[in-house]
Formats: structure tokens, C-alpha cells, sequence
């Protein structure tokens, strides 16, 4: 390891070491994964094909515009922020900058349970596929934590992610042609009546319409758990609900746990961070003598918490919607435009009036998304149950 003091900055972690093309490959294929890539029932069963393919793109759009406007402020005025609570926090104060630290830590941590999760279910799909005994969710879920722990030894940065990033493009694309061959077929040879009505009350059919797009604005967000639920009969996990050979359904779920456990570790890498830079021995490798046993039991401590929290709470998915609705909406549209209107001051009126609409716009929808979240945990409550094996 080495200690990274370049323009100020402190970290455990390498600072300004890769390239364009690997940042570039991190966000297009680490961050997506099987849920999120087989999430589009949930999304287009409450709102329908037309709204739903509408919502989508505009999502995507904004959540593009987003992120490159925060790109932008990578340097102000000759400062460079790696931490986004860094950059709130020199432009707005020190309660910005804890608001957006605690932010991004319930989000990331939920986010890594998720990730969790998704590991448990493909593996207790796969052992079905075989035939095998009824092994209750959790034991899988323990196999997964274990799994993101090694891993996260391994290869303890975002930078190490190197040529596994490789990997994760190669298994999210095997993954995406396997499931698009084995839906069609499924969709061809099926002699269902299909019946695309939206189901529900005038009332019902809004607040579902709220978590669909609370769910879009998450799979198109770095930094939220991919294990949302919308109040719909659905599956939040395509694989699921598939038919097909044995060999397909087993392999599709054999590429989403691989992937999740790459995908996983992008998303939960700034916790490594954080803590790595709080308590190693900066001056010594990551892999020294001095730091592996604090590296272990570091990982150890976080991947133990969120498998023994994934294990227990396997309905945490409404909980994340919650989280989602209220935190996540914030840090990816609102900020950065709050960022915008503060730094440039010179900007013309009309480009301040749009970031001042997305403000509104997107403190309304944190608003109402978070109603719609309470309302599906008050609806679901009694289906709570603590360790259960679903």
C-alpha cells in the first residue's frame, strides 16, 4: 500500500493510478449485475409498456446528465475531491458533508446485503435445479458472505479490480444472451393468454406507479442495493420465473452469483476505504505483516454484520425502497445541481432555472416515492417474518 498524498488527500486506497478505460468499464459492467439487469418486471408490471419504457429512458437520461455534471466538479478551483461527502462538505459546511457520509453508508452497506441476498437466491436455485435437498435460503446466503469476504481480500481496492472487471463485462454479457434466448423461447412457445392490464384501484395503481420509478431511479444510481420490490406478485429476481433446460437456468444463475461477487465489491469498496485509511498502517502494504490482521478482521466485522442482517432480514428489500426513495434521489439529482448553482455563480439564468427545477423536481419525487415506500411496509407488515427461508 501506499500512502496517497497527492493535492492534500489522504487514503489507503491508490489515488489517480487508472485509466480512463477501466473507470470507464467499472461503470458500465461492475455496477450492473443480475438483479438490476432482470429487474425490468418490477418496473414494467406497475406502470405498463408505454409509461414503462418512457420512465426508463427518461430516468437513464437524467441520471446520465447527473453524473456527468458531477464529473465536472471532480476539481474546483484547483482542489480535487475523491470523497463526494469532501466536496459537499467544503461547499455547504460540515452538515452537508455527514448528511452526505451518512447518505452514502446506509446506501452502500444495504447495498452490499442486497448483493448478498442475490448471491443466497442463485445459489438455492441452482441446488434446486440438481434435485437437492431443501436447504433453507440462509445457508446460501452464509456461503455468499463468505464468499464477498475472501474476495474482498484478494482484491482490496477498486484500483486491484483490474482485469476481474474483464470478467464481470464477459459474464454480464454471457448472462444477458443466455436470459434473452431462454425468455423468448419461453415467450413463443407459451400459450398463455397474454394480459398486460395494469392490475389494482385508481389509488393503488399510483403508489405502485411510485415504487416502479423509485425502483428506475435505483438501477440507474450508484449507489443503492439492488434488491427492490414493488407491491406487485411478481419476482424481484427474473431467473425465478424462467423455464427452460436445466443447463440454462443453472448457468444463468451460476454467471449472476460469479458476477455479484465482483459487482458487489464496486459498490462497497468506499466502506473499505474509509475504514482502511481510519485504521491501517498507512506507511506499510495493504498485505504486510503489519496490516493483514487488521485488513481481516475489518472485512470480517462488515461482511459478518451485513450476511448476519441479510440472513435474518431477507424481506429488507421494502426497508431499501424506503432508504432509496429518501436518500438516494438526493444524492444523485439534487446535489450535483446544488453543487452547479453554487460553484458557478456566473452561469447564465436559464442554466440556473433548469437546476433549480430539477431541485424542485426531485425533492417533490424523494417526497412522494418515500409515501409510496411507507405505505407498501404498512400494507406488507404481517408478512414479515425474521429468518425466513424464501
Amino acid at each position: 500500500m501506499e500512502i496517497e498524498h497527492k493535492g492534500g488527500l489522504v487514503s489507503a486506497h491508490t489515488i489517480d493510478r487508472d485509466s480512463w478505460k477501466q473507470v470507464g468499464l467499472l461503470l458500465v459492467t461492475g455496477y450492473s449485475c443480475g438483479y438490476i439487469l432482470s429487474f425490468s418486471n418490477l418496473m414494467l408490471a406497475p406502470l405498463g409498456w408505454t409509461w414503462g419504457i418512457i420512465s426508463l429512458i427518461l430516468v437513464a437520461l437524467f441520471a446520465a446528465y447527473s453524473s456527468w455534471l458531477l464529473a465536472g466538479f471532480h476539481f474546483i478551483n484547483g482542489q480535487r475531491f475523491i470523497r463526494f461527502r469532501d466536496l459537499m462538505g467544503s461547499l455547504f459546511g460540515k452538515e452537508m458533508f455527514y448528511l452526505t457520509w451518512v447518505s452514502q453508508i446506509l446506501i452502500l452497506l444495504i447495498t452490499n446485503m442486497g448483493f448478498i441476498l442475490l448471491g443466497g437466491k442463485a445459489l438455492k436455485e441452482i441446488n434446486a435445479e440438481f434435485g437437492g435437498s431443501s436447504i433453507r435460503l440462509q445457508y446460501f446466503i452464509i456461503i455468499t458472505g463468505v464468499s464477498y469476504f475472501l474476495f474482498s481480500i484478494f482484491v482490496p481496492t477498486i484500483s486491484s479490480m483490474g482485469k476481474w472487471l474483464i470478467i464481470s463485462s464477459v459474464l454480464t454479457f454471457t448472462y444477458i444472451a443466455i436470459l434473452l434466448a431462454v425468455v423468448i423461447k419461453d415467450g413463443l412457445n407459451s400459450d398463455r393468454v397474454k394480459d398486460y392490464e395494469i392490475r389494482g384501484n385508481n389509488t393503488s395503481k399510483m403508489f405502485d406507479a411510485l415504487c416502479a420509478i423509485s425502483a428506475i431511479v435505483a438501477c440507474n444510481s450508484a449507489g443503492i442495493i439492488p434488491e427492490i420490490q414493488s407491491d406487485t406478485g411478481l419476482s424481484e429476481y427474473l431467473p425465478e420465473n424462467i423455464t427452460g433446460p436445466t443447463w440454462a437456468k443453472v448457468l444463468i444463475n451460476a454467471v449472476v452469483f460469479t458476477q455479484s461477487i465482483i459487482s458487489q465489491h464496486a459498490f462497497v469498496a468506499p466502506v473499505h476505504e474509509a475504514l482502511d485509511t481510519k485504521f491501517l498502517i498507512l506507511d506499510k502494504g495493504i498485505h504486510s505483516r503489519a496490516n493483514i490482521f487488521r485488513l481481516l478482521c475489518l472485512r470480517a466485522l462488515l461482511f459478518t454484520l451485513n450476511t448476519l442482517v441479510a440472513a435474518s432480514i431477507p424481506f429488507m428489500g421494502d426497508f431499501v425502497n424506503l432508504l432509496g426513495s429518501f436518500l438516494l434521489i438526493p444524492l444523485t439529482f439534487v446535489f450535483p445541481s446544488m453543487i452547479f448553482i453554487k460553484v458557478r455563480r456566473e452561469a447564465a439564468k436559464i442554466e440556473k432555472i433548469w437546476h433549480w427545477a430539477i431541485i424542485v423536481l426531485f425533492s417533490v419525487l424523494t417526497v412522494v416515492t418515500t409515501i409510496a415506500a411507507v405505505r407498501l411496509i404498512v400494507n406488507n407488515i404481517s408478512e414479515y417474518h425474521l429468518f425466513a427461508d424464501t
